[in-house]
């Protein structure tokens, strides 16, 4: 059956709508969106332009849609936490533009004692079967390999990378550009630019190949491994003294560094591999 497309009048103006399709009357679909065959929209939701529904998603909830995003078959957008105190309360959840959301993802919306709302970002990626709970916020530019999973209240900076089948416990943040291997289980915050990889998390070094790929300043890259040594080679807090007193140290992606670290509330991941193990990935 072919998308037959709505009367350009009202809220959906030029949206092309599968006649199998649930759309609450009161759902804002933007111009040049296409809703595919049995998906079902709520009456709260607000849908962008140019953004395409897969088959048998489902978007509910006081759920805002920007431009462009693509959502695919069988994910689920909007509906209430898994949260035993949710009481019913009107939270939201809001993404940005030119999100690809894949099969099977689930994103629901906020609580009241998080504060009310889930957010993502613009251009961010989720594979298959990824989960982001109640009250996280979600930068741009990410990418959440399949499976990952955020339990509630995590912040996920932009460009960082969560991979296959790893977990971040509530309230961890993952800083800019950090990169979680898969199978991982993170219970601190994961800091920015650097590896993290494994469960429980230990700490891989500076995320050289990505930061090179996203064009950092090769003078950036190694003033953020030598303020690292410091860190894994020190207490913390003398380390950060020392980073602080080194001018040749300074620039902004070491004042981020230093700055993340200070204003963690749940102590981030400096704990090293063993060194048989550092081997073995080497090899």
């Amino acid at each position: 059956m072919g998308l037959v497309p709505l009367p350009t009048s009202g809220d959906r103006p030029g949206a092309d709508i599968h006649p199998s399709a649930i759309v609450h009357p009161n759902a804002q679909i933007g111009e040049g969106t296409i809703v595919g065959p049995f998906v079902t929209i709520g009456e709260h939701v607000r849908v962008g332009r140019n953004c395409r529904i897969g088959a048998s998603s489902v978007i509910d909830g006081w759920t805002e849609l920007g431009d462009g995003n693509e959502i695919f078959p069988m994910a689920s957008i909007g509906l209430i936490p898994q949260d035993l105190k949710f009481g019913g309360e009107p939270t939201r959840l809001t993404i940005g533009h030119r999100n690809v959301i894949r099969e099977f993802v689930t994103i629901h919306r906020g609580t009241a004692g998080g504060g009310g709302i889930t957010r993502i970002g613009d251009h961010n990626l989720f594979m298959a079967y990824a989960h982001v709970a109640h009250d996280c916020q979600v930068g741009s530019e990410t990418i959440f390999a399949n499976g990952a999973t955020l339990a509630g209240h995590v912040l996920v900076e932009d460009h960082a990378t969560v991979g296959a089948f790893s977990g971040v416990h509530q309230y961890c943040r993952v800083g800019r550009h950090a990169f979680i291997g898969g199978y991982s289980v993170v219970t601190k915050d994961a800091l920015p630019f650097c590896k993290t990889v494994g469960n429980r998390a230990r700490i891989y070094g500076i995320n050289t190949i990505g930061l090179t790929r996203r064009r950092f300043a090769p003078d950036a890259i190694a003033k953020l491994k030598r303020a690292f040594r410091f860190l894994l080679h020190s207490n913390t807090s003398r380390a950060l003294a020392q980073i602080e007193r080194d001018p040749s140290l300074q620039c902004d992606e070491v004042r981020y560094l230093v700055d993340f670290i200070k204003t963690s509330s749940r102590g981030v991941g400096l704990r090293r591999p063993s060194r048989r193990l550092e081997e073995v990935l080497e090899e």
